[in-house]
């Protein structure tokens, strides 16, 4: 794909982020039950290919990697929290918020 499509950039990146958020859920309960590595691998390629297509659609690597590496910690550390009842403690929160800010730093300096 050569585009420069802002809609697909982020429609790839989105998807990726919630393909490697589940591959990575997945590998908690895969420790214990082998034949879920069958999703893990699955998620973590599918999350690979569509970042791929995000920058491939014109997304730099350094914004598109610091979005999924943050959204990836949040969403995951969150999930966590609702699916398997692991801690979330306020420092946690305060970390995720420095990583958020982080990533909004990045693009901002990106796009200047």
């Amino acid at each position: 794909m050569d585009g420069d499509s802002p809609v697909m950039q982020w429609t790839f990146l989105a998807a990726a982020i919630l393909c490697e958020v589940g591959a990575t859920l997945s590998l908690r309960v895969a420790a214990t039950r082998r034949g879920l590595y069958v999703v893990v691998t699955a998620g973590y390629l599918a999350a690979f290919s569509l970042l791929s297509l995000a920058l491939g659609e014109g997304l730099g690597l350094g914004v598109a990697y610091g979005i999924w590496a943050a959204a990836g910690v949040a969403l995951t550390a969150i999930a966590s929290r609702i699916i398997f009842a692991e801690p979330l403690t306020p420092l946690m929160i305060g970390g995720i918020t420095l990583i958020i800010g982080g990533v909004l730093l990045v693009e901002l300096g990106a796009t200047h």
